[in-house]
């Protein structure tokens, strides 16, 4: 049942998204939506300042003088959003001015419908999977206003069936249903238990298709306040544990729990050669963003 403020979340989580998107498409920076698929087109003489790593040594050779190849870019370009939807997503602690969400699967849709405005405003048609331990929904690559809309929707309102995470399913799931190689962001806590197996998949995922992580991460999940003893459930599993926050060692513990949980995944990604960003629902996020898929873009195109 959807909730009575539902036309004005929806529109709220919407003009976010759009400002964002604006802020991601405009200035100087390298479309992330470009220079994925490019086509030989020819060969013309080098001229300074052209990037030297264009060079075709073969007809450089045979005509002794400089030549670089020219492309053309494939177009159009099928944006995928692989979307968490578990029940680790419905925490979020971030409050006052500092808050960008009130929870990880807020941010997420946020972040999604970002991408999904840049993608269609650039000519490229955006598909969207939703996943838990299952794939709970796939909508169909297209490139509207309205279409972009119902993303939103069914990122914010969507009621799975299950509250695990199984990366593996969703990826497999888009490896099985793309056939040509697209632009497929993956945005998610990645507190998926079975990590040997999702390593694997996200690796094949990238030999295909070019694969950018996502990481959507609460403060709470770094560092515990002084609040004397707690119960602590974890939404996934149903466990809960007694925690005394109130000693230092038991948050020292924990912070160091989070950090290395970062850095293990940090690794994770790069092994794979994926590029990851991670996006705090307590922290500024849009010029970091910018920055990173400025950077992912220029590296697609060399």
């Amino acid at each position: 049942m959807l909730p009575p403020d539902y036309l004005k979340r929806l529109r709220q989580v919407e003009v976010r998204a759009r400002i964002v998107s604006e802020q991601l498409m405009g200035g100087r920076m390298v479309s992330v939506f470009k220079g994925r698929g490019m086509d030989f087109a020819d060969v013309r003489e080098y001229v300074p300042g052209d990037d030297v790593r264009r060079i075709d040594w073969n007809v450089t050779a045979r005509l002794r003088k400089p030549f670089i190849k020219r492309h053309i870019e494939e177009r159009e370009l099928v944006v995928m959003l692989l979307v968490d939807v578990s029940a680790s997503g419905h925490f979020g602690t971030a409050t006052g001015n500092s808050a960008q969400a009130d929870t990880k699967r807020e941010l997420a849709a946020v972040l999604a419908g970002a991408l999904a405005f840049s993608a269609i405003r650039d000519g490229d048609r955006v598909g969207l999977i939703l996943f838990t331990e299952q794939v709970e929904r796939f909508v169909p690559p297209k490139k509207s206003r309205a279409h972009v809309t119902r993303l939103l929707h069914e990122m914010l309102y969507a009621e799975p069936k299950s509250s695990g995470t199984s990366l593996t399913a969703a990826l497999n799931f888009l490896n099985n249903l793309l056939h040509r190689p697209a632009l497929v962001f993956v945005l998610s806590d990645f507190q998926d238990p079975a990590e040997e197996s999702w390593q694997r998949a996200l690796a094949a995922t990238n030999q295909r298709h070019e694969v950018i992580a996502l990481r959507t991460v609460d403060q709470r999940e770094l560092e515990l306040p002084d609040v004397g003893l707690a119960l602590v459930q974890d939404a996934e599993t149903g466990e809960v544990i007694e925690l005394d926050t109130s000693d230092p060692e038991v948050r020292a513990r924990w912070a160091d729990l989070g950090e290395r949980r970062q850095q293990e995944l940090i690794a994770t990604f790069r092994r794979g050669r994926v590029p990851e960003l991670d996006v705090r629902t307590d922290q500024p996020w849009p010029q970091r963003l910018q920055k990173f898929l400025d950077y992912s873009a220029k590296r697609r195109v060399a």
